[in-house]
C-alpha cells in the first residue's frame, strides 16, 4: 500500500547491486499484483459504466506492467527464469493430460522490454 506520509520512503541512498535490484523488481511485481486486485475489486463494486470502463483499463495496464517486470526479471536473473519456464511447462503438461487446449502467446508479446533490449 502507498506510504505517502514519508516523502523519502522510496529514496535509495545510493546505487544498488544487481541482487538488490532483483529483489526490488520482485517487490514491484507484488505491488502491481496488489494494484490489479484493488482495481478489479473497484470494478466489481460499482455499477457506474464509466467508472467500470476506466478502472478496468487501469487494471489491465497494471497487468501489462507485470509482464514488463517479469520480462526484466527474467533478463536480470536467467536462473530464476529457468524456474519459471519449468513451472510453465509442468502446467502445460497437466493441461495436455486433461485435453485442454490453451492459446499461445500472441504477436503482441513481441513489444515487451525483452524485445526492446535486443534493438
Amino acid at each position: 500500500m502507498a506510504s505517502f506520509a514519508n516523502p523519502f520512503a522510496g529514496n535509495i541512498p545510493g546505487k544498488i547491486s544487481k541482487e538488490e535490484l532483483i529483489q526490488a523488481i520482485r517487490l514491484d511485481i507484488a505491488g502491481e499484483l496488489e494494484a490489479i486486485f484493488i482495481y478489479d475489486a473497484h470494478v466489481q463494486a460499482t455499477d457506474d459504466p464509466v467508472a467500470k470502463k476506466v478502472l478496468a483499463d487501469i487494471r489491465d495496464e497494471e497487468k501489462a506492467h507485470v509482464g514488463e517486470l517479469m520480462t526484466l526479471l527474467r533478463h536480470l536473473d536467467p536462473e530464476e527464469a529457468e524456474h519459471f519456464a519449468e513451472g510453465e511447462q509442468e502446467v502445460r503438461e497437466m493441461l495436455e493430460q486433461l485435453n485442454i487446449v490453451t492459446k499461445t502467446s500472441s504477436a503482441k508479446a513481441d513489444s515487451t522490454i525483452g524485445s526492446l533490449l535486443n534493438k
